[in-house]
């Protein structure tokens, strides 16, 4: 038996992340104002797994110094969480002191620690009144975005060393207009790539606003999911199905975000549909002028499609998934509780091609991890969680990020999700993705086994695998 040692790049970082909407509760605390999640559960309590709704979570807005404290303990040198728009201004134009004061405590506290700290501005938990008017579907919702995200520049941006404009944008939008998991609840394509476009437009703005306001102690960006896409064969329909998922999907947000050009081909394609976005005149230069500076990498997946083998009902609503079928492709190795593979040269292959086709840009996997249910079964008699799938799962990547590194890729860091169980949108606490353990029903909160592998991770800025000779 011999080892194998995976050392990373000097100052890489590493860390962990957890979203506003899903940690802070306190939900009608200090004059927070309802968001489209909050209302989603209130008027839909049936569909929350084990009727966890978004409203208390972990209480990080009162504990947030207690988990900070985790985060010193697992040694991380880098964090990313978000600031509830509905929280920081609740009527949409006027800022919450006793919000500015808690993300005030909370970014000083993790930046004294020595922890870079990461921050996104919208991340899915759009408030309530501005979805009522349209969201992003509405243009006149950007210039209000623009205001709130302005506001947090001048605030925060002495603590903040990454401004992360969005997290996972194609998530939100297949959230509200295409699954039925988020407050409006609708099926409805045309207002979908309205507000995609919308989204690119505002991003655009708040990439020009930060320039505007010359801050130069901290670099701008944003977080897209992104998936690899393999067709089922080299047929050419099959081929043509995995080009019209990564359009959609990836490369319209790549494209607008680095290259500042909404792709030509999705404009032909919607037009196709009549569905293509109101646009104006002075877009074009705008996106073209403000593009990031870092880009964030949610990855856990693969998808694998092939043509369309059934007639598109032409009476149903349109869904992305109305150009291709998705392909379960024998032998793939499972989460059997996400229903999610596990392929880790995916997020090689994710890598290589930033390195490729969007600039080589400077990027981080701001995501990556494993969901699984029960875990409290895994106790051994001290009552630690024994997480070694996790550990294994976290490695496999590790590794093939670390090749990609190798090969030229300007990663700069590694975030697992998540930092400790949170509550997720999809299936709330169902699933437990964190380094660190909290019960929902006991309230407890325990380092896992994982979490002091990941320690010694940073410690040793890297691993050593056991290979067999």
């Amino acid at each position: 038996m011999t080892e194998k040692a995976f050392t990373f790049p000097k100052d890489f970082k590493w860390g962990s992340a957890v979203w506003a909407q899903g940690t802070e509760g306190a939900f009608d605390e200090d004059q927070k104002s309802k968001t489209v999640f909050e209302e989603y559960a209130l008027q839909n309590p049936s569909r929350m797994q084990q009727g966890i709704g978004p409203f208390h979570t972990l209480d990080w807005y009162n504990r947030y110094e207690d988990y900070i404290s985790y985060m010193e303990e697992l040694h991380l040198n880098s964090f990313r969480t978000s600031i509830s728009w509905a929280r920081l201004m609740p009527d949409g134009r006027n800022v919450n002191q006793k919000a500015v004061d808690y993300y005030t405590s909370m970014f000083k506290n993790m930046a004294q620690k020595n922890m870079d700290v990461w921050v996104v501005l919208y991340w899915f938990d759009m408030p309530l009144h501005f979805e009522k008017q349209g969201g992003f579907s509405n243009r006149d919702i950007i210039p209000l975005f623009k205001d709130y995200v302005s506001v947090c520049f001048e605030l925060f941006s002495e603590y903040v060393d990454i401004w992360f404009v969005y997290n996972e944008p194609a998530v939100d939008i297949m959230l509200k207009y295409f699954n039925d998991r988020c407050y409006p609840n609708e099926i409805n394509f045309n207002k979908a790539y309205q507000s995609m476009y919308n989204m690119v437009v505002a991003h655009a703005e708040v990439v020009k606003e930060f320039k505007r306001l010359n801050i130069d102690s901290c670099k701008i960006g944003s977080v897209l999911d992104i998936k690899p896409v393999y067709p089922r064969s080299f047929h050419e329909k099959d081929v043509e199905a995995a080009e019209i998922f990564s359009l959609l999907h990836d490369k319209s947000w790549l494209s607008s975000f680095i290259h500042g050009v909404f792709p030509e081909e999705l404009k032909e394609f919607l037009r196709g549909l009549n569905a293509l976005p109101r646009m104006e005149k002075h877009d074009e230069a705008l996106l073209k002028e403000n593009t990031i500076q870092v880009l964030g990498i949610n990855h856990y997946f693969p998808v694998r499609v092939q043509a369309k083998q059934h007639l598109r009902n032409p009476e149903a609503p349109l869904q992305p998934e109305s150009f291709f079928d998705y392909y379960d492709m024998p032998g793939r190795k499972m989460n059997k509780y996400r229903g999610w593979e596990m392929y880790p040269k995916a997020i090689y292959d994710v890598l290589i091609d930033i390195r490729d086709h969007y600039n080589n840009i400077e990027c981080y996997i701001t995501e990556n991890g494993i969901g699984v249910q029960n875990e409290e079964r895994f106790k051994n008699k001290e009552g630690v969680i024994q997480d070694d799938y996790r550990i294994d799962y976290v490695r496999d990547y590790l590794e093939q990020c670390y090749y990609a590194i190798q090969e030229g890729c300007q990663l700069k860091g590694y975030h697992m999700w998540s930092f400790i169980d949170l509550w997720s949108p999809t299936n709330q606490f169902l699933n437990r993705y964190g380094f660190v353990e909290f019960h929902p029903e006991t309230r407890e909160t325990r380092i896992k086994k994982s979490g002091h592998w990941f320690k010694d991770v940073i410690d040793q800025n890297g691993f050593k695998k056991r290979n067999s000779d």
